[in-house]
């Protein structure tokens, strides 16, 4: 388990865009605001492309202070020497992935996707997880046909864990809230990010929300 305080708060994950100074200009904008968690996640380019796109998001986010965080590929994390990979339940074994990353150097984040399952969390956590990820908690334009998750499973997995958790799935200022709420350390944003008329600001209002949220249940 990582101690590292910046596993909270904002978590921006990359659209599969193939504009590289489109996708750039956006994430400057939203690490400019304040977060200092990005996830890199392309789906629909090549293995150089997602390579040049990788170490030109290591450079920005070295700049700000930021994690870097590879979506399922522990070869081009190494590659361009980000602070972790975040793995779903097709993408690789999780304990092989953190002997992998520990073997890289100084120390590694592993994030793990368990989707609806608290078991899947569990049994993440034992392989070495640094962080769990439920999901899709509202409807999502990148995975439309998710199965919904339950916001009991943050609670349970953090007191069961001590892991920190992520909530992921069609989250917008208008329901980020009772996430929070419910506990997520982590909110993971795509959408209402990079496809906000000015990035900046919606990076910035979602992190004013976890402070407003938390201020308000101290």
């Amino acid at each position: 388990m990582t101690s590292n305080p910046l596993l909270a708060g904002l978590y921006a994950i990359t659209p599969d865009w193939n504009d590289t100074r489109r996708l750039l200009n956006a994430t400057e904008a939203i690490l400019d605001a304040g977060c200092r968690v990005l996830q890199y996640r392309n789906k629909q380019t090549s293995d150089y492309h997602r390579q040049e796109q990788a170490v030109a998001l290591r450079g920005l986010t070295s700049r700000f202070g930021a994690h870097l965080i590879i979506n399922d590929d522990v070869d081009l994390a190494l590659f361009c020497d980000a602070d972790g990979v975040h793995l779903g339940e097709d993408d690789g074994q999780l304990a092989a992935a953190r002997a992998r990353l520990d073997a890289s150097g100084p120390a590694k984040i592993l994030g793990a996707s368990c989707y609806q399952s608290l078991p899947l969390a569990l049994a993440a956590a034992r392989a070495g997880a640094d962080y769990l990820a439920f999901g899709s908690f509202f409807a999502s334009p990148t995975k439309p046909q998710a199965k919904r998750a339950d916001p009991t499973l943050i609670a349970a997995a953090k007191s069961q864990t001590g892991l920190p958790v992520c909530a992921i799935g069609g989250i917008t200022l208008d329901n980020a809230a009772s996430l929070i709420t419910a506990g997520a350390d982590l909110l993971a944003v795509i959408s209402a990010l990079y496809d906000a008329p000015d990035p900046h600001r919606a990076a910035l209002e979602f992190i004013l929300l976890f402070q407003e949220t938390h201020k308000e249940s101290a």
